[in-house]
């Protein structure tokens, strides 16, 4: 798959992440056509009206409805439908409900577009990928998880703002789970050529200062939550971002989720570690340099994964 020329892009949900995500792929131009999917018939089709409103104002078009015929033709289908999280709610704890709407939705969704690239942003979205390749049978690159895409670019922000310069001047990552055993590659870290703990731009950071970042990072999306009850526009930026590496195929280094083969001695989980996205889907990147303490928090992401796969039964 080389760049798709008039691409649709399908997301599947109507919340607040889905349209937020929809929004975000038609302004930036990702896609020729967006479709919006929802069994909520009025909510969907006020959803589609809304952004067709706009589209004098962008290069694409914009359809969609409760009837799941709108999937077809997509080259890209990005999921976010299914429970909210709620406040002092874990992302593993929505894992039961999530699947099981998963198990409904995906055949439908693959007799329609059976040659898309699926997406997974639906929370816990490691386990929810896991799920997605054992229900669809894709091979592991055609169906990924946003994974730590957002975390990431929380964190870059952070340091951005503290060292003051532009986040594209920050090279930096979370890997892991995206949840509560997420990491930043500390040991890779840098700004411009400068490594995170060698900048002299300011105040040096400290390694204390950077476990504090790293946590403020972590519980970013409970502080969102607890403010104003969902997290949507940056994990709708995200997304778009996601499909724009797809549908262009720009092999673009992104830490996405993906089900792991024995990579770093990890099978049958979903981590995000920094893969390769472009139009055949997403492939972790076995070179990728972690510490000996990095090695070891991947476990523990790995052994989170495994313990809730293992509650459901997967």
């Amino acid at each position: 798959m080389n760049v798709v020329e008039n691409a649709k892009v399908t997301v599947v949900g109507a919340g607040s992440v889905g349209t937020s995500l929809a929004y975000a792929t038609l302004i930036r131009g990702a896609a020729s056509e967006v479709a919006l999917y929802d069994i909520a018939r009025e909510k969907v089709e006020a959803e589609v009206l809304d952004l067709a409103h706009g589209t004098q104002f962008t290069r694409g078009t914009v359809s969609g409805g409760a009837d799941i015929g709108v999937v077809e033709g997509s080259h890209v289908v990005v999921i976010t439908a299914g429970a909210k999280q709620q406040p002092g709610q874990t992302r593993l704890d929505l894992a039961g409900t999530n699947v099981r709407m998963l198990e409904r939705l995906l055949p439908q969704l693959l007799e329609r577009a059976p040659d898309a690239v699926y997406v997974l942003v639906t929370n816990p979205v490691d386990v929810m990928t896991v799920a997605a390749q054992r229900i669809s049978g894709l091979p592991a690159a055609r169906v990924f998880g946003s994974g730590t895409v957002l975390d990431t670019s929380r964190l870059r922000w952070r340091l951005a703002e503290r060292a003051g310069v532009s986040t594209s001047s920050v090279h930096a990552a979370i890997v892991g789970e995206h949840g509560d055993t997420e990491f930043p590659l500390w040991s890779q870290a840098g700004i411009g050529p400068v490594p995170i703990l060698d900048w002299r731009g300011g105040e040096p950071f400290t390694r204390d200062e950077l476990d504090r970042i790293a946590v403020e990072v972590r519980d970013a999306a409970y502080t969102v939550i607890r403010g104003k009850g969902a997290t949507n526009y940056a994990i709708g930026l995200a997304g778009a971002r996601i499909v724009e590496a797809v549908v262009n195929d720009e092999r673009a280094v992104l830490p996405v989720s993906t089900v792991l083969s024995g990579l770093r001695g990890l099978d049958g989980v979903a981590l995000s570690l920094p893969c390769i996205v472009g139009g055949e889907g997403a492939h972790p990147i076995a070179e990728a340099p972690m510490s000996a303490e990095e090695e070891h928090q991947l476990a523990v992401s790995a052994d989170a994964i495994r313990a809730s796969l293992a509650s459901l039964g997967l």
